[in-house]
């Protein structure tokens, strides 16, 4: 009996411990969840109350560091310029400056250049970060990315001295022969000569100023306020009668060919100057007694039809590593022909803009020696595409994304004697 006690007695002891084990653990386990942790971290639970919505709605990039360096918040933005990886801050710089601001409180800022992720160029990325203390043992970091920006105010640096420099040339030299005129006052040979020449240069100057101007207006102005459906084969006419007395001085046939019944969208004015400054190019870089031509027809496409306007020459052609820029505001391919002929260097640049604004693409093929021909593709009048402006705006312009044509799609290769009707041959 007594040892049947004691047996009872020592089972109820160990069930009794057993209980109050198990409650232990229990305890524990909530106690060691409860606990923050390296994983926890990266929660929104250890941030400051309205810290998250505030981050969640700034343009910049946003990396909040704990005391260990480990990333406790960070936005999509800086995942995707490579600030973060692995949950820790990957750019040793930013890190030091983090480090130095947890250990002093000071708010520090700093502009640096980094390498492009997943791009094999060497191209780098401008930021500008600033580091500041987020409570007591955060850190908050900012980085704005400022590369476009950059891109933009050396563009803008690169137009002004393009600009003072196009426009000292023609005044110096309207300067300078003013002066020679009033030197040569006894000589009236020489004052017509030196007249002719300034008639020359301000005629330069004039057309300068224009251009600089219908290339602003086409930057700033919305062409499609005012579109209207625009004929095309007045538009190629408006073309050829602009550049008739260049074409006839240099004996250079013109020809269109397939412009009946075709309408554009847009603004007629941008429309003509553009279609204008392709001809007056093509005429001017030819040679005597050959022959440009255009032709037009129309394109299917996803969104709407286009229409495809076609400028061809026989002149110097183009060389690969010209074609690239020749769309770029006063590049020009040949500078001392661009001198004699006038050019400003702001005819294409206009082009591309104009075909920009209208939901368009301007396109080049050239072969040294054989010529050039440019295409410009625009919605159809009546097409959803020439109709919805919002559309225009944010499509990819249709057609070939590279500004280059195969071989097999040279549009050069329709200008021959059978294709076109019976050609405008000038006096």
């Amino acid at each position: 009996m007594n040892v049947d006690a004691a047996v009872a007695a020592a089972a109820a002891i160990a069930g009794l411990c057993t209980g109050v084990i198990a409650m232990l653990a229990f305890r524990w386990s909530e106690r060691d969840q409860a606990r923050p942790t390296r994983s926890s971290l990266h929660t929104d639970a250890v941030l400051p109350p309205g810290v998250d919505t505030v981050l969640s709605v700034l343009r910049s990039s946003a990396v909040v560091l704990d005391e260990g360096d480990a990333v406790v918040k960070a936005s999509s933005a800086a995942y995707a310029l490579g600030l973060v990886r692995g949950g820790k801050l990957a750019v040793e710089p930013m890190l030091q400056m983090a480090r130095d601001t947890r250990r002093d409180g000071e708010i520090r800022q700093v502009e640096l250049d980094l390498p492009r992720r997943g791009t094999g160029r060497g191209d780098a990325l401008a930021v500008s970060a600033r580091v500041a203390p987020l409570g007591s043992r955060l850190v908050l970091l900012l980085v704005e990315d400022l590369t476009e920006a950059r891109r933009i105010e050396a563009v803008r640096r690169d137009f002004v001295a393009n600009v003072s420099h196009e426009l000292k040339t023609p005044v110096g030299a309207l300067s300078l022969l003013s002066e020679a005129v009033m030197d040569a006052s006894d000589d009236p040979e020489a004052v017509t000569r030196f007249a002719g020449r300034m008639q020359i240069e301000a005629t330069r100057l004039t057309n300068l100023v224009q251009e600089l101007i219908d290339l602003s207006r086409v930057q700033n102005d919305d062409p499609l306020e005012d579109a209207e459906p625009v004929r095309v084969d007045e538009l190629v006419a408006e073309a050829i009668d602009r550049c008739r007395h260049q074409a006839g001085t240099k004996q250079i046939t013109m020809a269109a060919g397939g412009t009946a019944d075709l309408h554009v969208w847009g603004n007629r004015g941008q429309l003509a100057a553009a279609l204008g400054n392709l001809v007056e190019n093509a005429v001017n870089y030819s040679p005597a007694r050959t022959r440009v031509g255009i032709a037009a027809r129309r394109i299917a496409a996803p969104g709407g039809a286009l229409i495809e306007i076609a400028v061809t020459d026989q002149g110097i052609g183009i060389s690969e590593k010209d074609r690239e820029r020749v769309f770029e505001r006063f590049y020009r391919v040949d500078p001392a022909r661009s001198r004699a002929t006038g050019g400003t260097g702001l005819g294409l640049a206009i082009v591309k803009h104009v075909a920009a604004s209208h939901g368009g693409e301007v396109t080049v093929w050239s072969s040294e020696g054989q010529g050039s021909t440019f295409t410009l593709r625009l919605p159809e009048a009546g097409t959803a595409r020439g109709r919805d402006r919002s559309s225009n705006a944010r499509t990819e312009p249709p057609g070939r994304s590279g500004g280059d044509l195969d071989d097999e799609d040279r549009p050069y290769e329709t200008f021959t004697t059978e294709h076109l009707p019976a050609p405008e041959v000038l006096p």
